[in-house]
């Protein structure tokens, strides 16, 4: 049993051949088609989908796909050549509407085709490469329909002729016009683009060229640019209702091109009108507007950005070379300001805070300021006015906002330590006077500095402050010490650390008896408190309060400088005096001798001497007196000296030659840092170098780096270091 042979049986079912009726594939397409002719005909409602779906099904499986497919492609070019004519027989509006009729029931009917043909779409179509049966009715639509030759150039021209009738104020079937362009977008992006877009695009183009040299000849620049700006929102509306929102770019583009691209300079330029009368009158919203334009096409913003550029330099340079605008550096600098709020709010409100703009508009206030090399003492004397003076009627807060437009400014000066040399020399007076409207405000603006230039600029600004302090305690310590001293004249000194302060010569005069006696007294007390030290006293820095009388009862307080106090206490023991007698008695030099003496005779209202005789000057040969008809209805009277606000021409070359020897150590400081790290460097880097190290305090002069190189190039050789 074991070695039979095992034997396999298999059972199948029984196998009959099967007949197919020849004609089965012809009837069986003719139920279909006859559907088929039936849903275009709008009579689907009494046939069966469920039968219609099963035929379809045997003829595919029955492997008549070809015959099915090729019938559906002749019964659909039928009617849909009947539908071509039908749409090519409305006349006048009814032709887009019976367009979109017979798309919609074309449409319909697909859908409804497809469903009975759906196992054809899924199985035959894939396997065979043919056309889906969506797709291929939209490309028959297409070929039949759309490229009618009676539909084809109808159906764009009157797509094109409603566009036009739109833009020229008529209304028109929005819908109709937002269906009719979903077919052409439905039946492919080419057929809307070639079909419609690409002309659309052109007739466009010409119509804004034809529009814009019209607006061009008839408006001024603002009005232009709102009509520019109304056809741009216009066309941005239109592609949101009918149009591909593929299209908004290209139209816009268009818009661009022809209204803003080719007309930017003629509408800058324009006269009375253009971009420099905008900004002269703070048209906020022209200008915003341009600005929103010009951003939108090549070059735009850099034109505006030009213009406006070159208008402030020249407008700058047209205020530093005026000599009446000059004459008064507080107003010159309000000037200043005044102009960099007025850009600085153009910016701000139509060019939407572009720093390319701040950067322009920075660079050409840096430009202009440096024009005038009296900047730097101009803006220490408007801090200087601000902080005697205050400001009237604003808060603390208002004097932070102003001190910060003033450090931008300051910003801009290329000689910053100028500046630094005239604000000490500024401060030092309102210190020294008791002149200045606040410590906190003082302060407030030296933190300004400090945080904006380091410490090393302001340390010995806030020297000048512990100075002021240490003397007032040194002052209640010496008062203590001598309390006989309680009765008589009393002396306030402040005691200025030398390197601190503005470095003067001493000047001195011959002071009153009394007052000298309190000096040497002073003088035997400090120095008997502090070891190696030395005083040196600064006459010509100081104020003075007189009691005065004079005819008829008239009593008051002057306060005075120390000269004029020095002249008037001569009159205690005479009547008249020459001023030769003065300039002898005194021996205050002779410049100040004769400002001295205009302020006390010659001022109105404060003249409590009289001169002999009368003129504006004070000559060698005048007589002095006692005015005795002085009065004022004021007790306490401020006795200024006559000088000038800002620096005389011998002055100003005077500061300007010790800020050059300051730099100087500057210089080879620099020199030395760089070659040390350098070692090695030829001559046009190092000069690149040390500028770049000093520029922010002062511009270095080439001419002068070379040769203070050369003078360290002993000591620089011992560093082993050369200059190429």
């Amino acid at each position: 049993m074991s070695n039979q042979k095992k034997r396999n049986f298999q059972i199948e079912a029984f196998k009959h051949r099967v007949v197919m009726d020849p004609k089965y594939a012809d009837r069986t397409w003719k139920i279909l088609e006859h559907a088929i002719h039936e849903i275009y005909n709008h009579n689907a409602s009494g046939l069966s989908f469920e039968e219609l779906y099963r035929n379809a099904y045997n003829m595919v499986l029955h492997k008549f796909g070809e015959k099915l497919y090729a019938g559906l492609v002749i019964t659909m070019t039928g009617h849909l050549r009947d539908i071509a004519k039908s749409v090519e027989a409305a006349q006048g509006a009814s032709f887009l509407e019976e367009l979109n009729r017979k798309w919609n029931d074309h449409n319909k009917a697909l859908q409804m085709i497809r469903d009975i043909l759906m196992y054809m779409d899924r199985t035959y179509i894939p396997s065979s490469q043919k056309t889906p049966v969506h797709e291929l009715g939209l490309n028959l639509w297409r070929e039949n329909v759309i490229y009618s030759s009676q539909i084809r150039t109808r159906l764009l021209s009157t797509l094109l002729d409603l566009v036009h009738k739109e833009r020229t104020g008529e209304m028109i079937d929005r819908g109709l016009m937002r269906n009719i362009t979903k077919i052409l977008m439905d039946l492919g992006p080419s057929v809307y683009g070639q079909e419609f877009e690409i002309h659309f695009l052109q007739v466009s183009a010409e119509f804004y060229r034809v529009e814009s040299q019209r607006f061009i000849e008839c408006c001024d620049c603002g009005d232009y640019l709102k009509k520019a700006e109304r056809h741009l929102n216009e066309e941005i509306d239109r592609v949101s209702h009918y149009l591909d929102p593929r299209s908004e770019k290209k139209i816009t583009n268009v818009v661009e091109k022809e209204m803003i691209e080719n007309h930017m300079l003629t509408l800058i330029h324009m006269e009375n009108s253009g971009l420099i009368n905008m900004l002269c009158d703070d048209r906020y919203e022209d200008l915003g507007r341009m600005y929103n334009l010009f951003r939108r096409v090549n070059d735009g913003l850099s034109r505006i950005r030009e213009v406006m550029t070159g208008h402030i330099r020249e407008s700058g340079k047209q205020l530093i070379s005026d000599p009446e605008k000059l004459k008064d550096p507080v107003e010159f600098v309000q000037r200043l300001l005044d102009e960099k709020d007025k850009y600085d709010k153009i910016i701000n409100l139509a060019f939407n805070n572009d720093k390319s703009f701040q950067n322009a508009l920075n660079s050409s206030f840096e430009y202009f300021i440096n024009l005038n090399p009296r900047s730097p003492e101009f803006i220490s004397l408007f801090v200087d006015d601000k902080l005697r003076k205050g400001l009237k009627g604003v808060s603390e807060d208002d004097m932070e906002i102003t001190f910060d437009k003033v450090m931008m400014l300051f910003r801009f000066l290329q000689e910053k330590d100028m500046f630094e040399k005239y604000y000490k020399q500024h401060l030092a007076k309102r210190l020294l006077s008791g002149k200045t409207v606040s410590d906190d405000a003082e302060r407030s603006l030296i933190v300004k500095l400090k945080t904006e230039c380091g410490y090393q600029f302001t340390s010995k600004l806030e020297g000048m402050f512990t100075d002021m302090k240490t003397s007032q305690d040194t002052m209640q310590g010496f008062y203590s010490g001598h309390p006989e001293l309680a009765d008589g004249p009393t002396l306030t000194v402040q005691v200025l650390t030398t390197g601190s302060w503005p470095t003067q010569a001493p000047v001195t005069c011959n002071l009153p008896a009394e007052m000298l006696a309190l000096c040497e007294k002073f003088r035997s007390y400090y120095l008997g408190t502090h070891t190696g030290r030395r005083l040196s006293w600064q006459t010509n820095m100081g104020t003075a309060d007189l009691k005065a009388n004079f005819a008829k009862g008239q009593k008051h307080e002057l306060n005075v400088s120390t000269y004029q106090m020095c002249v008037l206490m001569l009159f205690n023991n005479a009547d008249r005096l020459t001023y030769k007698e003065i300039e002898q008695a005194t021996e205050i030099p002779a410049s100040d001798l004769k400002r001295c003496l205009q302020s006390l005779a010659l001022v109105k209202g404060r003249n409590v001497l009289r001169k002999e005789p009368m003129s504006k000057e004070v000559g060698e040969d005048d007589a002095f007196f006692v005015n005795d008809k002085f009065s004022s209805k004021l007790y306490k009277v401020k006795i200024g000296t006559v000088v000038a606000q800002k620096e005389s021409e011998p002055e100003k070359q005077e500061t300007r030659q010790r800020v050059e020897e300051d730099r100087k150590p500057q210089i080879e400081a620099a020199i030395v840092r760089i070659m040390k790290s350098r070692k090695q460097l030829d001559h046009n880097n190092l000069i690149a170098e040390v500028t770049k190290q000093l520029q922010s305090r002062f511009l270095a002069n080439p001419t002068e780096v070379m040769p203070i190189a050369l003078r360290q190039l002993e000591f620089l050789r011992t560093i082993q270091v050369s200059i190429i």
